[in-house]
């Protein structure tokens, strides 16, 4: 995998000989997805595209600092032992954590600017499903949310993931490696690339969410659609995936906020399905 892209000239003012990380560039790249695409569909709806950005920026403060949060209070023992140093550090970052802060903040910017939240959340649904998935293929080059062992043909070993796919790491995460692929691959096993599930279902759930967004219906339909197709894709990815967080018999974390995300969701679609749709702009294509 390709961890670390390049590293900044020392010549540079303050950022001379920092790393430019993979992860760190699909984040980026990912929010400026979400901005694009959220900027082309107020346009459609006659909205001011411009204030796309400020939502955007909104979006990003609240997901790094929700994402780090949430990472922190997961390893709150390791923030004993490490000390404050531990919250800035480059690693760390929980989806869910950074989604509900961001998710607050972008509510409150777009009730600020006297924009319709529930058509911005609309606005925001294929957003989401595509900066997702473009943040996953950033975990996938940096190593990082893998899965669990497998012998089949997806299986794709990380020996520099963060951290790499060895049998002692699988072992911290309370997985017990198959020990004839011990013998088989050796200390480095393959396992399932989760980070590229998460891209497929994501992009699937951005193109259906895209065809969705013309059909007249309530304002916040689509976001809720969003919500229930999430929750299903995290729900399966975490099947597979390599964790520590089966604080729930057989389920994680990760799952049972999945399953609050699909209940509303379809909580949220057959209230609003029962409601008149939405005043579309004659301008609206």
């Amino acid at each position: 995998m390709y961890p670390n892209l390049f590293t900044l000239p020392d010549w540079i003012p303050f950022l001379g000989g920092q790393v430019i990380t993979s992860f760190g560039l699909m984040m980026f790249l990912a929010f400026v997805t979400a901005g694009l695409i959220a900027r082309a569909e107020m346009s459609r709806l006659g909205l001011d595209e411009e204030k796309a950005w400020d939502l955007l920026f909104m979006a990003v403060v609240g997901g790094i600092i929700g994402a780090k949060l949430y990472y922190v209070f997961l390893n709150f023992d390791r923030l004993q032992a490490q000390g404050i140093s531990y919250v800035f550090n480059r690693g760390g970052m929980v989806w869910y954590g950074g989604f509900i802060l961001a998710a607050i903040l972008v509510a409150w910017e777009a009730k600020r600017s006297k924009l319709h939240v529930p058509t911005i959340a609309d606005v925001a649904a294929p957003s989401l499903a595509l900066a997702y998935a473009v943040g996953r293929i950033g975990c996938f080059l940096v190593g990082d949310d893998y899965g669990r062992p497998t012998g089949s043909w997806v299986g794709i070993a990380f020996p520099n993931g963060a951290p790499p796919s060895t049998v002692e790491e699988l072992r911290r995460f309370g997985i017990e490696p198959d020990p004839a692929l011990i013998e088989t691959y050796g200390n480095v096993l393959p396992v399932h690339p989760t980070q590229l599930y998460e891209v497929a279902m994501s992009t699937l759930i951005f193109f259906v969410l895209w065809r969705m967004r013309k059909t007249p219906r309530a304002a916040g339909w689509l976001f809720m659609a969003w919500l229930a197709m999430a929750g299903v894709e995290r729900f399966i990815v975490e099947i597979f995936r390599a964790k520590d967080d089966r604080f729930f018999g057989a389920l994680t974390l990760a799952q049972i906020i999945s399953m609050g995300l699909l209940a509303a969701g379809i909580v949220g679609m057959v209230r609003l399905g029962k409601q008149p749709p939405a005043k579309m702009p004659a301008t609206a294509r």
